[in-house]
């Protein structure tokens, strides 16, 4: 489409660079996402600070005399700057007693692939590579997992068998907005990251409870059912880091899960909120790049986080490179047969919640309420065939959107989706299928 009218020109991160577009200029366009926040000028001595004062009353000569400790880390789907965080850690755990062959880090995968050891050295630093023994988690592998009880809401806690058998275990990540989970970081890399497939499945059926929702914490019963895995598990130490808009160390915190959570959720929140005074017609909005576009099963939460401002019958356009395709075997698979919105309500309504297949859900949901166009390099046909409009560029998805809003649209940028937690009064917050709902 070309513009025969002024534009602006805008850019979105996507995939490990931007994408530029023009917008008309007799459109109305704010920018939605958190105000400027300045990096630490010395990341890796802020983590060190965090470090010499652990929150939560533990202390690290509390575990001097510990024969093996297990770290659980995050894998290439999220942004955690192993490179300023591990380092440090590691140091103290060796300043302890403990021989590097006796730390093991085990890359938290959760239910998605495990990841093979050629592309370890894609999140860990090669000198912590060649130092420490890394492994990556299999929710199916049955052989590895240990069952530790239920949980108040029914979940049966598998968790990975080696990290169980630590004397020490702690955690490594960032806390940032989740969509369901209210905020990620504190034990979920271990309570999710390291669960076995029905634990993981259990959880996450509850993000039908309204209150499991992003930026949500304190009653959010998926979350409090992640908290009550990592008591079981019994988590020492969380180090976690609360990041800004080019992903760069903003706050580290470490200590106690609970501690560092409290503390830390407070500092994402002044981080990450944006406010909107009233839902928009059309939004543009990116997960913020690489990896959080690494495929669609990440950047589905872009698409949930921009709905949230998005009036009935608007439209979003999802920008995220996707190279990696649907990002779940499982998923596509599911939606053999599924042709429309009505049809994924209804199979999982007689098939129960799967994880996986669940990302169909979490995109019915929303794109049952507004147009749902995604520009990717994911093939146009099994873009379609997951319930979405495929577009090649922004251009072509504005083609398909303003044809369908008023002149004179509202339309909101939202550069980092996944990092901004938008706050209204006015905003969507409940799920509903029109009544002409058509197949895509």
């Amino acid at each position: 489409m070309s513009w025969d009218w002024d534009v602006t020109e805008f850019s979105l991160p996507y995939g490990r660079g931007d994408l530029t577009f023009c917008l008309p200029d007799g459109l109305h366009v704010e920018v939605v996402e958190p105000p400027p926040v300045a990096a630490a000028v010395n990341p890796t001595g802020t983590v060190e600070a965090a470090l010499d004062a652990p929150l939560g009353g533990v202390a690290w000569e509390g575990w001097r005399g510990a024969r093996s400790a297990a770290i659980a880390i995050n894998d290439k789907t999220r942004p955690v700057p192993h490179e300023h965080l591990l380092p440090p850690l590691l140091r103290r755990l060796e300043g302890l007693g403990l021989a590097p062959e006796a730390i093991r880090l085990f890359v938290a995968s959760g239910a998605h692939p495990p990841m093979p050891p050629e592309d370890f050295l894609h999140i860990v630093p090669a000198e912590v590579l060649a130092r420490y023994p890394v492994l990556s988690h299999d929710a199916d592998d049955k052989a590895n997992l240990a069952y530790v009880g239920a949980t108040a809401r029914g979940t049966p806690v598998w968790i990975n068998r080696s990290f169980l058998q630590a004397d020490l275990r702690l955690v490594v990540g960032n806390i940032e907005p989740h969509q369901f989970q209210g905020f990620s970081g504190g034990v979920k890399s271990a309570a999710i990251g390291l669960a076995g497939r029905e634990t993981i499945n259990h959880n996450h059926a509850l993000m039908a409870d309204p209150r499991a929702r992003l930026g949500h914490y304190e009653d959010n019963p998926a979350r409090r059912d992640v908290e009550e895995i990592g008591q079981a598990i019994g988590v020492h130490l969380a180090l976690n880091t609360i990041l800004n808009g080019q992903k760069r160390i903003v706050h580290a915190l470490a200590g106690e899960p609970q501690a560092v959570m409290e503390k830390g959720i407070s500092l994402s929140r002044s981080a990450c909120q944006a406010a909107v005074a009233a839902p928009f017609d059309l939004v543009i909005a990116s997960p913020g790049g690489h990896p959080k576009d690494i495929d669609l099963y990440q950047s589905q939460k872009a698409l949930a986080h921009a709905s949230l401002v998005t009036r009935d019958g608007g439209a979003v356009i999802l920008a995220a490179a996707c190279p990696e395709g649907a990002g779940s075997r499982g998923f596509e698979a599911w939606m053999a047969g599924v042709h429309s919105y009505k049809d994924v309500f209804a199979k999982f309504e007689r098939e129960g919640f799967q994880i996986g297949p669940h990302k169909a859900l979490q995109i019915a949901r929303d794109a049952a309420r507004v147009q749902a166009i995604l520009v990717s390099k994911m093939a146009p046909e099994l873009v379609r065939r997951l319930l979405l409009s495929p577009a090649t560029n922004i251009d072509e998805a504005l083609g398909l959107a303003l044809p369908r809003l008023p002149v004179k649209a509202r339309v909101a940028i939202m550069p980092r989706a996944l990092s901004t937690i938008p706050l209204g009064s006015n905003l969507s917050s409940e799920i509903r299928l029109p009544d002409n709902e058509q197949r895509m």
